[in-house]
């Protein structure tokens, strides 16, 4: 392994390279800052013994798998340890072509890259694949990472279940007291490590990863969350990074973590329902669900009494309804199957919405893991109002405008309200001009689950970023998908360090064919519905 090797040939040299104390952090002297060191330290001298993945990653033989060993507690680094699962395909060029390892985070928070080194074997990442090792890991927590649970997956996935626009009063009631057992099941799980689960510290477990890996700087490409803690990564660690990807930039100012957040993502994702209603009317000849965007709506709705009378295949209710369609808010590539899928239901076939809608119980434990990890990450991460009189206000007024994904957006939330761990203040996402390397910043002009000014935001904030901007498109996670231009510009950042002067533009991606029901966002770097 590269961290042997050079350890071996060059000592403690090259040691202190790798585990260097982070420049330009607010505080390196603190109890963490010192455990990172000292956990970084460590797993540059054990490296990664990568060999043949377990059965259950389902991943091919040209990948290998191996762990890194983290602390739970950063200022404890020699207390409880956790095991990070990892992937990897070696750099497929000659060897005088390696750049060294590219790791990848698609978001969530609770979503795994170990499927990341298979798109090795794609031709838009043929030249990438052949100068980096390609990286996926499973983060504290996620997967076979330490996993976290929160409640009986089967009751997780339990359905069919309702949805309302507009929640009575008693329906409201109902969620309080689902949100507070989710909480309480989370802490009764977890235990003490609950309040470990954190942003800081999955920044903190990438630096003990890039050791591990013997990079003495990081390259990194994070997808929606995982440009968050990305961002993070980049104001503790400035002098540690390579080179950055944020493919779909989350909102880092502190206000927005993660409370006014969500409720800007629920008035994007309004916009973006009502795109993907036009372009259904556009293709009426196709669907006949209406010629109008309106009318498209009137369908829908139809579709959800009839759920709410008689679930489709006895599991598929307005609430599964909400979740497949609401894919097709982040990916334009779900439009084709969610609209026949409509169409055919109104047509007395109810087949297509049944297998797009219906929960699989065989992806239930991973379902309910991944939330989990995304609840106690969010809750963890910052103060959110505690009364429900403030979430009652806010979505209610919210839902006048934007009632498509307001209040299950605000449910899936609801457990921080009563969130048994302390929260704690954000992180205010910063460096210095001139302490970072030129990093990419990608965004879809019309992207629901990252707004816009997120990117704009994040540009502010690291002096030197550069932005690409997708415009007049609204697909979540652009790196790697169908936008030539786009690739074109991540290429040459990774490949040689290029980028425009402060921001360039890309025309959008062809709209999706409306007879194909092609759903290619599978290996798409950031595809990770339904989270951030």
């Amino acid at each position: 392994m590269r961290a042997v090797a050079l350890y071996g040939t060059l000592g403690s040299l090259v040691l202190s390279a790798l585990v260097a104390a982070p420049a330009g952090s607010a505080d390196p002297l603190t109890a963490e800052a010192r455990g990172v060191e000292a956990a970084a330290r460590r797993a540059a001298a054990d490296s990664i013994a990568f060999g043949r993945c377990p059965d259950v990653e389902s991943l091919p033989p040209s990948v290998q798998c191996g762990t890194v060993r983290v602390p739970l507690d950063y200022a404890h680094p020699t207390g409880r340890q956790i095991d990070l699962t990892v992937s990897r395909t070696k750099a497929r060029g000659k060897p005088a072509e390696r750049q060294g390892a590219l790791v990848f985070n698609p978001g969530g928070p609770g979503a795994s890259s170990m499927y990341f080194p298979m798109v090795a074997g794609m031709p838009d990442w043929k030249r990438v694949a052949g100068a980096y090792d390609l990286i996926g890991y499973s983060p504290r927590g996620v997967a076979r990472s330490a996993p976290l649970s929160c409640q009986d997956p089967g009751d997780f996935t339990k359905a069919p279940t309702q949805s309302p626009t507009y929640p009575s009063d008693t329906y409201k009631k109902e969620r309080i007291a689902q949100a507070k057992a989710y909480a309480q099941g989370c802490a009764r799980n977890a235990g003490e490590a609950l309040r470990f689960y954190t942003s800081i510290n999955n920044a903190r477990d990438l630096d003990v990863l890039r050791a591990a890996l013997g990079e003495p700087k990081l390259t990194f490409m994070g997808a929606s969350y995982g440009t968050y803690f990305g961002a993070v990564y980049a104001t503790l660690f400035p002098s540690h990074i390579r080179r950055m990807v944020f493919d779909s930039a989350v909102n880092p100012a502190p206000r927005q973590i993660w409370y006014r957040n969500n409720l800007d993502q629920s008035l994007a994702f309004e916009r973006r329902w009502e795109d993907f209603r036009i372009w259904v009317a556009k293709h009426d000849d196709v669907y006949h669900l209406g010629e109008t965007a309106d009318e498209v709506l009137e369908s829908y709705e139809k579709v959800r009494a009839g759920l709410t009378r008689e679930p489709a295949g006895g599991t598929v209710g307005p609430a599964q309804l909400q979740a497949a369609v609401l894919k097709a808010g982040y990916y334009d590539d779900y439009w084709a199957s969610r609209a026949t899928a409509l169409s055919e239901y109104l047509k007395g076939n109810a087949k297509p919405l049944i297998q797009q809608a219906a929960p699989r119980p065989e992806s239930a434990r991973d379902d309910e893991n991944g939330n989990a990890v995304y609840t106690a990450v969010e809750c963890n991460d910052a103060v959110w109002p505690r009364d429900f009189a403030t979430w009652d206000r806010d979505n209610s007024e919210l839902a006048k405008v934007a009632p498509f994904e307001t209040w299950d957006n605000a449910w899936m939330n609801l457990p921080c309200a009563y969130w048994p761990a302390p929260q704690q203040k954000p992180v205010d996402v910063r460096a210095e001009k001139g302490a970072l390397p030129p990093t990419l910043i990608l965004a879809a002009e019309r992207d629901a689950a990252t707004p816009y000014p997120g990117a704009l935001e994040l540009q502010r904030r690291l002096p030197g970023s550069v932005l690409i901007t997708e415009k007049k498109a609204g697909t979540h996670g652009i790196a790697g998908g169908p936008n030539a231009c786009v690739n074109g510009y991540v290429e040459d950042y990774l490949l040689n360090g290029r980028t425009p002067v402060r921001r360039a533009a890309c025309a959008p991606h062809r709209e999706p064919n409306p007879v194909s029901l092609d759903e290619r966002t599978a290996l798409r770097p950031g595809h990770v519905p339904p989270t951030l």
